[in-house]
């Protein structure tokens, strides 16, 4: 069995934001404070890489962003984003959300 580490990586990242955002809840955050909370796992996560993600994750209706025109961008949850980062609902495929075990 092979294991994509991209797509692990991938997955873990999405998770990652979606924790940031949700104890920056309920104001949301600078995507240079999620870099930063995403670092600590992943110390080459780069601008580029969380935007990727943090728009994947907008795509599916989990996150709000608010670009800024001079560049930087602003995340904040969705109802559903909350939902998944407290375990209320189930995560479909594509968020390394790990399972619930208490």
């Amino acid at each position: 069995m092979n294991i994509d580490s991209a797509k692990v990586r991938r997955e873990g990242l999405r998770w990652l934001i979606l924790l940031a955002l949700n104890n920056a809840r309920p104001i949301g955050a600078h995507e240079s404070v999620v870099l930063s909370a995403a670092s600590a796992i992943y110390p080459d996560a780069t601008p580029l890489e969380l935007r990727r993600e943090i728009d994947y994750l907008a795509d599916r209706d989990l996150v709000k962003i608010r670009k800024d025109p001079s560049g930087p961008w602003f995340a904040d949850l969705t109802r559903f984003g909350t939902d998944v980062a407290e375990y209320t609902i189930d995560c479909e495929p594509g968020i390394g959300r790990p399972a619930k075990y208490w």
